[in-house]
């Protein structure tokens, strides 16, 4: 009866740096999917239902790890991925060869002392354990899911209201 009162917001969160496009690019879609209609063509359509967190540093390294087993699962073809190959941009100050950090606690490092070595932006739903790292399309992907699941056009999900990845 009172399962309503169980179910967890969805929570976004952009790992947002102000002076990458395609992150500024990414933050401006989020803001408008959730203070304007969407889609954004369809003025009688309401606002997306989410709560949205934009940090402006990189994501610590628990929540990278979270993010490579969001975007590689175990299981799949493509858990091979390398953390590097996943978060580490072709900016010119990015380490190459062997000197490119493979770890993710190497991979933070970077990313703190040199932001520019990462793919901005990095945005994650952390309740249906998804990101999209450094691609604005992964980011709309995202947004048309959850545009989906609030029409009614996803089946029904038992687990809905369970979350996933580090939170579960």
């Amino acid at each position: 009866m009172f399962s309503a009162f169980r179910r967890a917001a969805t929570e976004l969160t952009i790992f947002h740096h102000p002076s990458s496009p395609p992150s500024q690019k990414a933050l401006n879609l989020l803001r408008s999917a959730v203070s304007g209609p969407f889609p954004p063509d369809k003025p009688s359509s309401p606002p997306l239902d989410y709560k949205l967190e934009v940090v402006e540093s990189p994501p610590t390294r628990d929540q990278l790890r979270t993010i490579v087993d969001f975007v590689s699962p175990v299981g799949k073809q493509n858990s091979a991925i390398s953390a590097s190959s996943l978060f580490l941009s072709a900016h010119p100050s990015t380490p190459t060869g062997s000197e490119t950090p493979q770890s993710v606690s190497a991979i933070h490092d970077l990313g703190t002392k040199n932001p520019n070595a990462l793919k901005w932006p990095i945005v994650v739903d952390w309740n249906a354990g998804q990101a999209s790292i450094g691609d604005v399309e992964g980011v709309k992907n995202m947004l048309e899911t959850l545009r989906k699941r609030r029409d009614g056009e996803l089946p029904k999900d038992d687990n809905a209201d369970q979350p996933k990845g580090w939170f579960s």
